[in-house]
């Protein structure tokens, strides 16, 4: 995933088209900044085990944990697209429409590296799947609920979706 990204951005440079060439920059960017963190993260648990600096260095060059698999870059894209999202709705709330317009444009370019996104229609099927095989019967088990269908969706449905749909389905059942 992240290789299909760099020939991409090259491809945008090549071409002159600035907003993808920049949206890409900046998604590499993101990437590239949850590997120091993952990496960051690491040393400071190897560093509390009481591993010394050999053992550190030798765990790291083993496990590579700055290394991102595709999961792992398509967790970041989503925390990306979701961060545009909610810009979107920020700038159109303040009357900014050319920033809501530019941020709506990079949205659109993040979508293509996303899964296909599920309808509203489609996680009601799930989250009511999910309700009567857990036996869940009001508001009270959105604990049980949420997680198993949150499993379902990751990364292919808005989690405000997937909690209103949830939350809509066990009111319904309380009644």
């Amino acid at each position: 995933m992240k290789q299909r990204l760099e020939n991409d951005l090259k491809t945008a440079m090549r071409s002159g088209d600035t907003l993808r060439r920049d949206t890409l920059r900046f998604l590499l960017d993101a990437i590239h900044k949850e590997g120091v963190a993952r990496l960051g993260a690491a040393v400071d648990r190897l560093t509390s085990e009481g591993k010394d600096e050999a053992a550190r260095q030798q765990w790291v060059a083993q496990n590579k944990p700055s290394e991102l698999d595709d999961a792992a870059v398509l967790e970041v894209l989503t925390k990306q697209g979701k961060m545009r999202r909610d810009s979107i709705d920020a700038f159109t709330k303040g009357g900014r429409m050319d920033l809501a317009e530019k941020e709506t444009k990079e949205l659109a370019i993040i979508a293509g590296y996303l899964p296909e996104q599920l309808d509203e229609s489609r996680v009601r099927e799930i989250a009511a799947r999910v309700i009567s095989e857990t036996g869940a019967k009001g508001p009270q088990d959105t604990k049980v609920v949420m997680p198993k269908v949150i499993a379902e969706t990751k990364g292919r449905a808005d989690g405000k979706l997937v909690s209103g749909v949830v939350s809509a389905l066990l009111r319904e059942r309380a009644s």
